[in-house]
């Protein structure tokens, strides 16, 4: 022991740091013998100024180490030494990385907790907004890429404070729920490829690679003096709970940032590796992830981290909801079988503080374990729906035999959420991180990814994207209008499926990644949101905007439950008479309004005819106004107040490839 420091044998529980009556608590799991030390620094420094050596009869319960060191209340930094490797507390509230982007942080020795003894935070009787699942619009968005670009002209780019400042323009756009790629401590600089198209280094930019999961990422924070990050994220939380926005996390609780057996040794690997990771006979790490290693997440250890790290993001951060990245993870057992009942899938759902918060799973893995419609909901769990995805795409871009899964996605994707009768269990979406964006969607055919380094090997091969007529940008004023039609279009799609909706970040304006599918590597124009964008999409912004606000005022499609028979009529081009034939690619039908009688009529033309289309009778005293028609430049592809236009005939044509909206008034 440090002679300097008075210690005590400490204390089993809880894991990581706490205070006590008369100083500081050190815990720690790790079924490691003898020599095991805890090791303190100034911050920054190199050289250690105490390190204590663990007594396995006095400091030691089990496989818990700790130890209480009395009278200190200074800032430091520590590390946990068991043999030759000095390590990453997991339990770590801070990490002493700077707050620079890029710098090497991770490249002369393994980045260590820090302790800040920070005072109390006042959130001022912070009250999370409680949104009800179905009135959810969630926009998912990347921290940095916010509002780095020069275009933002915020105080502090590219930080929490910085989209703090453009709070304001998410309340215009509408959402009410934040999705916010990984904000856990990442090492952006792990990626070792360059850009063969300008020779400049390439990024971990998405974050999807955990170093610590109670730590924040400290490059989101405008300085990393004494753990600031916290309370700036904090100060964001309560901003945009103020203005009835929820926070949403991204966590990666499937693989860690240590890679496979032959990775760097930050954390998991020296504390216990056959503990944390799922294990083959031989000792090799098994690669569910595709990123080098697989957490055993249903281990008990293992899964009190990630019980212990959740509870931690909603007590002390106010976090209302979490989706989970690749959960098929979760169901797999310790030799990497999935299971029925998987424990910490279970564990989540039931868990007391947890009982309020959302729960989204990503049910697939990257080892093929598909489960989208399947993942063990206990009556919590969400999805992002993959397979709304996929026949939103077939069905818009006129692929046979659609029409029917196409009604099936619209209606809430009863198919595969019946089980629970809740038709919110599905996230819709058409975009993600991961894919083409909106505008991509409608431009490219193929992916062009050369710039990250693969030689085009790497994101998804199968987009169901059609460039209307041209591969990338172009000219031709025909193209560029059908492929504002082809958007708005998914938009109309999105906002009137029955289901929960989520929008990428920059689709609102029509977001180019130039037909790079998996952006994840790069920094800069191409993931930042280019807020210059806004004037000149303004049409496209504001039809987001207008289907938004269209979404937020028709409980029709924000359902709690599935619709009935007498909820909907399903039409084809004359009334009451659908074609759910292989070659259909017309879709319409009516939502009944059992209150006022305001029935919806709506219908996609996904063929390149104009087709004469019969509408149904409007209830009685009632006529059908047009509300949306995609083939119409702004102001009339959404119109505000329908009935100062005449109302529409009995018989109308529909242009090629295009949505409307009809309100009976």
């Amino acid at each position: 022991m440090d002679p300097t420091f008075e210690t005590g044998p400490g204390q089993p529980s809880p894991l990581g740091i706490s205070k006590t009556a008369e100083g500081i608590n050190f815990a720690f799991y790790s079924s490691a013998e003898a020599p095991v030390s805890l090791v303190l620094f100034a911050p920054g420094e190199k050289n250690s100024f105490a390190q204590f050596t663990l007594n396995p009869d006095s400091n030691r319960t089990g496989k818990i180490w700790h130890i209480e060191i009395k009278k200190i209340s200074c800032i430091f930094d520590y590390g946990i030494q068991i043999g030759k490797e000095l390590l990453l507390d997991p339990y770590a509230t801070c990490v002493n990385t700077g707050h620079e982007w890029g710098y090497p942080y991770y490249g002369e020795r393994t980045p260590l907790g820090r302790y800040s003894n920070a005072g109390s935070f006042d959130w001022e009787n912070d009250i999370p907004p409680l949104i009800p699942f179905q009135n959810l619009i969630i926009y998912e968005m990347h921290v940095r890429g916010f509002t780095k670009d020069p275009s933002s002209h915020v105080k502090n780019p590219g930080t929490f404070l910085g989209m703090i400042e453009k709070i304001p323009y998410l309340k215009e756009l509408g959402v009410n729920a934040v999705e916010l790629l990984p904000i856990f401590e990442f090492n952006e600089c792990d990626n070792p490829r360059m850009n063969p198209e300008t020779g400049k280094k390439l990024f971990n930019y998405w974050g999807y690679s955990t170093v610590n999961f109670f730590s924040l990422m400290n490059r989101y924070a405008t300085s990393s003096d004494k753990c600031t990050v916290i309370e700036e994220f904090k100060t964001l939380v309560k901003e945009l709970h103020k203005n009835g926005i929820e926070v949403i996390l991204d966590v990666v609780y499937n693989h860690s940032s240590e890679g496979n057996e032959k990775g760097p040794i930050n954390s998991f690997r020296g504390l216990d590796e056959k503990t944390y990771y799922i294990l083959g006979p031989g000792g090799e790490y098994y690669n569910f992830t595709g990123c080098g290693n697989t957490l055993n997440c249903n281990n008990p250890i293992v899964s009190d981290l990630i019980i212990d790290s959740l509870r931690y993001w909603v007590r002390e951060m106010h976090i209302d909801g979490f989706r989970f990245d690749l959960a098929s993870i979760l169901t797999r057992d310790e030799q990497g079988h999935p299971v029925q009942d998987p424990p910490v899938v279970r564990r989540i759902a039931e868990d007391p503080l947890l009982a309020n918060v959302k729960l989204i799973a990503e049910a697939w893995d990257a080892a093929g374990l598909y489960q989208v419609g399947s993942f063990p909901s206990y009556g919590r769990w969400s999805e992002w729906n993959g397979k709304y995805r996929d026949i939103a795409r077939k069905f818009m871009k006129g692929t046979d035999g659609n029409a029917g899964p196409f009604a099936g996605a619209l209606s809430g994707s009863q198919d595969l959420y019946h089980y629970e009768g809740k038709p919110y269990f599905s996230i819709n979406f058409i975009t993600a991180h991961d894919g083409f964006s909106l505008r991509d969607l409608v431009s490219y055919n193929h992916k062009h990814n050369l710039a990250n380094g693969e030689n085009n090997q790497d994101g998804a091969n199968d987009n169901e994207s059609w460039n209307c007529g041209h591969e990338g940008p172009t000219t031709n004023a025909k193209i560029l209008k059908f492929r504002q039609r082809q958007m708005k279009n998914f938009v109309v799609a999105l906002m009137v499926s029955v289901g929960t909706p989520m929008m990428l970040m920059g689709d609102e304006y029509g977001h180019t990644h130039g037909g790079n599918n998996n952006t994840w590597c790069h920094e800069g124009p191409i993931n930042h949101f280019l807020w210059n964008q806004l004037d000149k999409e303004k049409e496209l912004f504001r039809f987001f905007k207008s289907m938004i606000a269209f979404r937020k005022k028709n409980e029709m499609v924000r359902r709690t439950d599935f619709l009935r028979t007498e909820d909907i009529d399903w039409h084809g081009l004359n009334p009451f008479e659908p074609d759910w034939s292989s070659t259909s690619r017309f879709i319409a039908y009516s939502l009944k309004d059992h209150a006022k009688e305001n029935h919806l009529y709506i219908a996609f033309n996904s063929t390149h005819k104009r087709p004469t289309v019969h509408l149904p009778p409007a209830p009685a005293n009632k006529k059908w106004y047009r509300l949306v028609d995609t083939a119409l430049a702004a102001p009339h592809d959404f119109i505000d107040n329908p009935t100062q236009f005449q109302p529409q005939k009995v018989i109308c044509k529909m242009e090629a490839h295009s949505s409307i909206i009809l309100i009976a008034l």
